[in-house]
């Protein structure tokens, strides 16, 4: 799910474009292939009242192609204090616009390991880009930090493309009056005179979309019942609403670790609840956030809970290598609510996909899934054709094929980039069929096919499975 956008109105930074060849054509002006990060080290002092961010940012990288130069995303409204390297010679460093430029004294091989240490204050602001603002905002008391797509830059130095992930190590010093819920494990949390300081460990490789700060006069409880350790976090004014909304949360887990195979993460899963209303929730890495006006039980706040909860399989451990492929993330967090909605009490998955396909069939078709373009990729047609398209899959291989694929295409490639051919020809192998009709006419053209049941699969000749679980 995109980004949670608008929460207070605050002011945004406009995104940056770099007329070079972008690392990913979707995200003009965001990330390096030059390099990959391995380990972010962030040690950040945050003032509430003030809005006003300190940080130590290191970066552990290494060189994948011979360069004399390199560049950090990092938004303007953040003053560089200094840049430190080691490993290599630092002849200057250029902050312009988003990009921070170091430049070396000699080229730096392919394969050469350096360590780049990022000094940074000020106000961080969302960033304005594709679909909309994101990055570090303002609540009405506390801080939301939502980085998809573009966001990641707003609040610290990084090579802000899905392809590079890395693990991650965030100390957060903040008032002491407030929480602070960060991705990963919790490994340290000590009193700093009236603050306190929040060591948190993402030891898991992770997009610098998918990283998040999130900060609020909070509780914390624990959830029984699941698999792995589940948190809920959110205001006590809200919590008997929260009890209520989330009272499906250990049982979500369990059906999607049936589902998809073991939960991706160590440190468990929380789930923050704002003191505000938000138009969307926000997916993270380990966690997801939902505003106020989510905490019911009625479908769309619990479709919700569902989608983003899938995404810790489905965008998290595993990621598109490049945003035209968007529709791996959403179009199976998308079937994930539709699988979800029967255990719940309601309508069929083959019911849900009906009904979509013919609120599609009654929309313009014009836009290929598979590669929708920057401006549309957030388009509500990638996720529900998206999980229409896992639904053809399904229907096409049959119930053991398909949840055997699914599975291992998540063993396969957890914490690792993939793309829509990687998919595709995983599908076809596991299922021991040419599914490449049936992609093609799903993903790569912009004519909607025919609803798909065991009687008009695409796969001819294949005996597809009857029934949808």
């Amino acid at each position: 799910m995109a980004a949670a956008r608008g929460a207070r109105g605050i002011r945004s930074t406009p995104m940056w474009t770099d007329p070079t060849q972008p690392a990913d054509p979707y995200m003009p002006g965001h990330g390096d292939d030059r390099y990959a990060v391995q380990a972010y080290d962030l040690d950040l002092d945050y003032a509430i009242a003030s809005n006003h961010l300190s940080g130590r940012a290191t970066l552990r990288c290494r060189i994948l192609e011979a360069t004399a130069s390199i560049d950090l995303d990092l938004a303007g409204t953040l003053r560089v204090m200094s840049v430190t390297c080691a490993g290599a010679s630092l002849r200057r460093h250029t902050h312009r616009g988003q990009r921070l430029t170091l430049r070396f004294t000699k080229e730096l091989p392919a394969g050469a390991e350096i360590t780049v240490t990022v000094a940074t204050r000020g106000t961080p602001r969302p960033l304005a880009g594709i679909g909309g603002t994101a990055g570090w905002e303002e609540l009405d008391d506390g801080v939301i930090v939502a980085s998809q797509p573009h966001g990641a830059p707003s609040w610290f130095p990084c090579n802000d493309r899905a392809s590079d992930k890395a693990s991650y190590r965030l100390t957060i010093t903040c008032d002491a009056a407030y929480t602070v819920i960060a991705n990963g494990a919790l490994t340290r949390r000590r009193k700093a005179g009236r603050k306190t300081v929040w060591t948190y460990e993402q030891l898991e490789p992770m997009a610098p979309y998918l990283a998040t700060v999130q900060i609020g006069r909070y509780e914390t409880r624990e959830v029984a019942g699941a698999p792995v350790p589940v948190r809920i976090v959110g205001p006590a004014r809200l919590r008997r609403a929260i009890d209520v909304a989330f009272a499906d949360q250990a049982a979500m887990v369990a059906a999607m670790v049936d589902w998809f195979g073991p939960y991706p993460f160590a440190g468990g899963y929380a789930a923050v609840v704002t003191d505000d209303d938000l138009e969307i929730p926000l997916e993270s890495q380990t966690l997801a956030t939902f505003g106020a006006n989510l905490t019911h039980r009625g479908w769309e706040a619990q479709r919700l809970i569902a989608h983003e909860l899938a995404h810790q399989w489905w965008g998290n451990a595993v990621t598109a290598r490049q945003w035209s492929d968007i529709w791996i993330h959403e179009g199976f967090a998308c079937y994930t609510e539709w699988l979800w909605s029967p255990l719940a009490g309601g309508r069929s998955t083959e019911e849900w996909a009906r009904h979509h396909w013919a609120r599609l069939a009654e929309l313009p078709q014009d836009l290929i899934v598979g590669a929708p373009g920057a401006a549309d990729m957030f388009d509500d047609r990638v996720y529900k054709r998206g999980a229409l398209t896992v639904h053809a899959v399904r229907v096409a291989v049959g119930e053991e094929p398909f949840w055997a694929l699914v599975r291992s295409f998540v063993a396969e490639h957890r914490y690792a980039v993939v793309s829509t051919a990687d998919f595709e020809a995983h599908a076809s192998r596991v299922a021991g069929v040419d599914l490449s009709g049936l992609f093609d006419a799903w993903l790569r053209s912009p004519a909607l096919p025919p609803f798909s049941s065991p009687a008009t699969s695409l796969i001819r000749g294949k005996n597809a499975g009857e029934s949808v679980r």
